[in-house]
């Protein structure tokens, strides 16, 4: 199974213009996600994608493989394949890591890259989901009453192919102790297919009333297959706002960092 990891990253965020660059202890942003996937085992390619010439420059300097893409790419998603039919990639999987996911362990990625190569890998897409401890789920819902849309839950089969991804805490837990809750975490790996066939699709119902993109795949019959991590102590986070840089660096501080 080859693999090709893009790395999406927009310098013309509406709200951090050049976010991609910024600084985190000393290392950029970019750099970190770089380096996160390149730790993996089984990608053949790791390209970062961006339609601003000062990202592919960063890139370079630290030694990355950039491509401009179209600035209307309106998500990551279309990046993705527009960087796959711009390289006349031939891999047999794309991973879409986002260019601000500063703390996602790489055995993360790793786990979806092995996925491909399960015996029973009859799937379209994979993405990761972690199971919640109580302590975990308690901070999901008292988040949901400050920010309703914070957090994703995912259901699914015996097979572990998704059954609905949701803003809302699912399952409804009415009789506990037969299943746990699983918060999803957005990162996707498609066959080339299957992203071609995604980013044809128009938005779906489903898609546009929960706004969350992986639903279209599912509202049209796609197979989307979750994997099962452990982040293993480790803190998730995102930067969305210039405040979260100092909450981020206080982690890997405490932490230490995930790449040597």
């Amino acid at each position: 199974m080859s693999v090709l990891i893009v790395i999406p990253a927009r310098y013309g965020s509406s709200r951090l213009p050049g976010k991609p660059m910024f600084d985190i202890a000393g290392v950029s942003m970019l750099e970190r996600v770089w380096n996160i996937a390149k730790a993996t085992r089984g990608n053949s390619r790791v390209v970062i994608s961006t339609e601003d010439q000062r990202i592919v420059d960063h890139a370079q300097s630290f030694g990355a493989e950039a491509i401009l893409t179209d600035a209307q790419c309106r998500n990551g998603t279309e990046r993705c394949y527009a960087t796959f039919e711009a390289l006349g990639a031939t891999e047999s999987a794309i991973l879409n890591f986002q260019g601000d996911a500063v703390l996602t362990p790489p055995w993360v990625l790793q786990a979806m890259i092995d996925e491909f190569d399960q015996p029973d890998n009859a799937f379209d897409i994979v993405t990761p989901v972690t199971a919640l401890d109580d302590a975990m789920l308690r901070d999901l819902r008292k988040s949901k009453e400050v920010t309703p849309a914070s957090g994703t839950t995912a259901v699914f089969d015996k097979q572990r192919n998704a059954l609905y991804f949701s803003k809302l805490i699912m399952p409804y837990v009415r009789s506990p102790g037969h299943t746990q809750t699983y918060r999803h975490i957005g990162l996707y790996g498609y066959r080339p297919e299957a992203l071609r066939r995604y980013v044809n699709l128009e938005p779906s119902p489903l898609e546009l009333t929960e706004g969350l993109e992986q639903l279209r795949a599912l509202e049209n019959g796609m197979t989307v297959r979750t994997v099962i991590v452990d982040y293993h102590g480790r803190t998730h986070a995102s930067v969305d706002a210039k405040e979260d840089i100092a909450i981020v660096e206080d982690i890997i501080r405490r932490e230490g960092e995930l790449v040597d």
